[in-house]
């Protein structure tokens, strides 16, 4: 989650005219994509509360004066939100979001943020349409399935809406010590390595070995219960992981790479929730 040098404390959303797709609500819930600054603000100030509140991250000092998670990538990408509509409909309700950047808006920047981290030339190879996911975080009193499967529907949404191909992203797990991550790291290499086609691979001054444990040795039920819910999400839909974990020290976290193509992603919310989700792109 390595960030880069702060912007301002909101960034105009941002990567075209086209990218939302409507509300998709569930109860009080809503998903969809943030639409003023206001709102990218009140995400950076969620990500701050838990990435740099609860989750340890070491802030710089403008981040510690402003109390937000800003990094130059926001400006172009597009935040979607969960919003409780309890609280309220626009900035005052955003309890969870999600950091989507397409290859344009990459371009604009001049890279993904996952490069950082990784050699990501498979991504850019691939052919067909490329989603970057990062920054995602709810707050505490929203972690249940139902804000987080809004989550997943509001990216099926978009998914469908930009004809995305192939998602990727960095996933965290707790701490900066990889031995005693061993099983989980080892685990995800022996039994979910991306293709060499597909796989991204830790940029040599950051490789951290992930084969850790004799993979034999392994209680793969109680290896999978201390994963993420995150990284178990992108694992039940098909996702891989890529060659090498990286230690991100400011954010107290050990990264690994995630890719995950997009069908299962589309089947499994689209059917489910057809009717909504096209009145969304309607």
């Amino acid at each position: 989650m390595t960030a880069d040098a702060p912007v301002g404390r909101a960034a105009v959303p941002a990567a075209d005219s086209d990218s939302g797709f409507g509300e998709l609500r569930g109860g009080n819930l809503g998903v969809r994509i943030a639409s003023d600054a206001a709102e990218v603000d009140a995400v950076q100030a969620l990500r701050y509360q838990v990435f740099y509140g609860e989750m340890g991250a070491v802030p710089s000092a403008e981040a510690a004066r402003t109390g937000r998670d800003t990094d130059r990538f926001d400006e172009v990408a597009d935040h979607l939100l969960v919003v409780d509509h309890a609280i309220g409909p626009g900035p005052e309700g955003v309890v969870g979001t999600y950091r989507l950047i397409r290859q344009p808006a990459a371009d604009r920047i001049g890279r993904f943020y996952s490069a950082d981290e990784y050699d990501i030339a498979p991504i850019i190879g691939f052919p067909g349409h490329v989603l970057e996911l990062g920054r995602s975080c709810v707050h505490p009193a929203y972690r249940n399935r139902a804000a987080m499967q809004l989550l997943w529907r509001g990216i099926a949404a978009y998914v469908f809406l930009h004809r995305i191909d192939l998602m990727f992203g960095c996933a965290s797990l707790p701490g900066t010590d990889p031995d005693a991550l061993a099983e989980e790291l080892t685990w995800l290499y022996h039994n979910h390595l991306a293709p060499p086609a597909l796989r991204p691979r830790a940029l040599p001054h950051r490789y951290v070995e992930m084969r850790r444990r004799d993979p034999a040795a392994l209680d793969a039920r109680r290896v999978v219960a201390r994963l993420p819910p995150l990284i178990k999400g992108y694992l039940r839909l098909g996702g891989f992981v890529g060659d090498g974990a990286v230690i991100d020290r400011q954010f107290n976290t050990t990264d690994v790479a995630i890719v995950v193509k997009t069908d299962l992603v589309t089947d499994k919310y689209y059917r489910h929730y057809e009717r909504q989700v096209r009145d969304a792109l309607d």
